[in-house]
């Protein structure tokens, strides 16, 4: 792709070669904006990069990026954007927590308390509680879950499509389905809380606002972390899903008060019996 990039360039408009010196030069960076960024930052129209990316061969914009990801680190997968190929283990530690940690920042930053209160009164009331998650979503419903079961209020966590979609349809008023998808886009998921929702009970996305999950849902929880799976595995997003678990399940603990306290103070005797002494 820089090769083409820089091949083409003669046959490109002004502010289209504007562009491709701008990717020649800093192709990293550009991975990781998004086209509203990188308009600015290079100072043209979005229309102009539209029109540069099909002089390339792509479709659009996404698969450019894609395409360029590829043709900067062909040798090895491009699992995390800011690493290099060549990257120490100081670097990659250095830069995976880094992004984590902004991560957290912007989605604690742009999450609504008023959302969150909600969800902690619909959680704390509720009859029961089932977590549905596919793939590497289905791994954070069921870390969720497993901090809530010890709140005393039943809950189980699927991952499985066909069945959490079974289950869905056996829901009712005062359940709960809670429902975590890093795009929002997933079918079974999408298809187990209209389900839910159909037979009176209720549902809690914890999703990227931008979907058809968030849209649907009684309560959407917004985890905006922008990741692209076609190049490499969510990371920041699945950490960013986690935190917003943990507030949920403190929220609640906080909200049932003294019931909770004899509860957990068994819980914790129990496993203090299963530890080794020194």
């Amino acid at each position: 792709m820089l090769n083409r990039i820089v091949t083409i360039q003669p046959q490109l408009r002004p502010s289209e070669r504007k562009l491709a010196i701008y990717v020649a030069e800093a192709p990293r960076a550009v991975v990781d904006l998004s086209m509203t960024e990188l308009a600015a930052r290079v100072g043209v129209s979005q229309p102009t990069i539209a029109r540069f990316c099909r002089a390339l061969g792509c479709s659009g914009y996404r698969e450019f990026k894609i395409r360029l990801a590829q043709s900067i680190a062909p040798e090895v997968p491009a699992v995390y954007r800011d690493v290099l190929p060549d990257e120490g283990a100081a670097g990659i530690a250095a830069k995976v927590f880094d992004r984590t940690i902004l991560a957290l920042i912007e989605v604690r930053n742009s999450l609504s308390s008023d959302s969150v209160a909600a969800a902690i009164n619909l959680l704390a009331q509720a009859r029961r509680i089932e977590f549905y998650g596919a793939g590497g979503s289905g791994v954070a419903a069921l870390d969720i879950q497993h901090k809530f079961f010890r709140l005393g209020v039943p809950s189980v966590a699927y991952s499985d499509p066909h069945t959490f979609s079974m289950s869905a349809a056996l829901l009712g008023p005062g359940d709960v389905m809670v429902a975590v998808s890093n795009t929002g886009r997933t079918r079974d998921v999408i298809e187990s809380a209209q389900s839910a929702l159909a037979c009176g009970a209720t549902v809690i996305a914890i999703t990227h606002g931008h979907s058809p999950l968030a849209r649907i849902a009684t309560i959407a929880l917004m985890a905006n972390v922008d990741e692209d799976t076609d190049i490499y595995a969510p990371m920041t997003s699945r950490i960013s899903h986690l935190a917003i678990g943990d507030v949920l399940a403190v929220g609640v603990a906080l909200q049932r008060g003294p019931e909770l306290v004899d509860k957990l103070a068994r819980a914790k005797n129990i496993l203090n019996k299963r530890r080794t002494v020194d």
